[in-house]
């Protein structure tokens, strides 16, 4: 593909910027440092333009926090004029980008996403026998830096927006060292080559897309795997032939570590499809599918702990209905009618001390 050029301008253009804070502060003007940000909106956004045209634009200190969904994973929150940034570079680099990526990669891509890619596995599910379901261990903390680089290099030509991808990526928090070897390595190899990207950012979730684009194409143009898809380092493809799936799984091993990646030793199986796979929250099969058990039963946690929070005056209504129609959404593309009548006939919203009642 020919290496894109010529845009620093529309990165750095005011105007460019100004949008860029308006999808940065999306669902978060009450922060302190949204709102403070926000008061001095031109002015931030003029030092800001002067620093990246200057070229002394540095990323700043990371919020580090850890959520806990099924494991715990460590979130890395950048300060709220760096997620300016984010956007401001992502707005102009993505979409020419995104369209030489497959076809079938799901993740964080307008009109894709996770109900889709469960959609696109249910099709191809009623029509291939056996399916090979692997992802990758460690992704985002294994992401070499320096490939990461090279890899935007091949794409990308302008000099002083690779200079501001190159800032964000060595602005990473420094996270234990990855010690796997590969082949070609010197003793000391895994300690000098910085990796990972933090979990968290908008540029991390495009970095990952971008970096096992060329693992993508591997397996569509050389191994010629017509039903495969990703999610992030989700990966499922299918076969009418066992054995062809094991000489996939082989092959994509050995072209993970090119890219110093690893398979997950205990996620890599080949399964009938009529067992149904365990995909994105969902348990697959070829004409139907539930929702994970532990999601059921996380989120009919997090409701009790939401109508506590409502009776006692520190949660409002609002909030409760937007979480509440997030989970309804993600649940009614499987066949939920009967666990969300279990759910929501447990739980009553009341207000304590002869305030309203609501239900769920």
């Amino acid at each position: 593909m020919k290496r894109i050029d010529g845009i620093w301008d529309a990165v750095a253009s005011f105007e460019n910027l100004l949008r860029a804070y308006r999808k940065a502060r999306r669902g978060k003007r009450r922060r302190p440092g949204v709102a403070e940000f926000g008061l001095n909106l031109e002015h931030e956004l003029l030092t800001l333009q002067r620093a990246l045209h200057e070229g002394t634009y540095r990323p700043g200190e990371y919020r580090l926090f850890t959520i806990y969904e099924r494991k715990p994973r460590v979130i890395a929150a950048a300060p709220f004029r760096d997620r300016v940034v984010h956007h401001a570079v992502m707005q102009v680099i993505e979409p020419p980008l995104d369209r030489t990526f497959i076809h079938d990669s799901y993740a964080c891509r307008k009109g894709k996403g996770v109900h889709a890619a469960v959609d696109r596995y249910q099709a191809w599910a009623q029509t291939y026998r056996y399916v090979l379901k692997m992802d990758i261990q460690q992704y985002f903390p294994s992401v070499d830096h320096e490939l990461l680089k090279e890899k935007l290099r091949r794409r990308i030509k302008d000099a002083q927006v690779l200079d501001l991808l190159y800032r964000i990526i060595d602005s990473a928090p420094q996270g234990a060292p990855a010690f796997p070897y590969f082949p070609g390595d010197d003793l000391f190899a895994p300690l000098d080559r910085r990796t990972g990207i933090p979990i968290g950012n908008l540029t991390s979730q495009f970095f990952a897309n971008l970096y096992l684009d060329d693992f993508d194409q591997y397996i569509k143009q050389v191994l010629k795997v017509r039903p495969y898809l990703r999610y992030v380092d989700d990966m499922v493809a299918l076969d009418h032939d066992k054995a062809r799936l094991a000489e996939i799984r082989a092959a994509v091993r050995e072209r993970l570590a090119i890219d110093r990646l690893q398979l997950h030793p205990r996620k890599a199986q080949v399964s009938p499809v009529a067992d149904g796979l365990n995909l994105l929250g969902y348990v697959v099969y070829p004409t139907r599918r539930r929702l994970r058990n532990d999601n059921g039963h996380r989120f009919a946690r997090k409701l009790r702990r939401m109508a506590a929070a409502y009776r006692a005056g520190r949660l409002e209504w609002a909030k409760v209905a937007a979480s509440t129609q997030s989970w309804i959404g993600h649940a009614k593309h499987a066949d939920t009618e009967g666990l969300c009548r279990a759910i929501f006939s447990q739980v009553v919203f009341t207000r304590g001390m002869g305030q309203e009642t609501a239900s769920a």
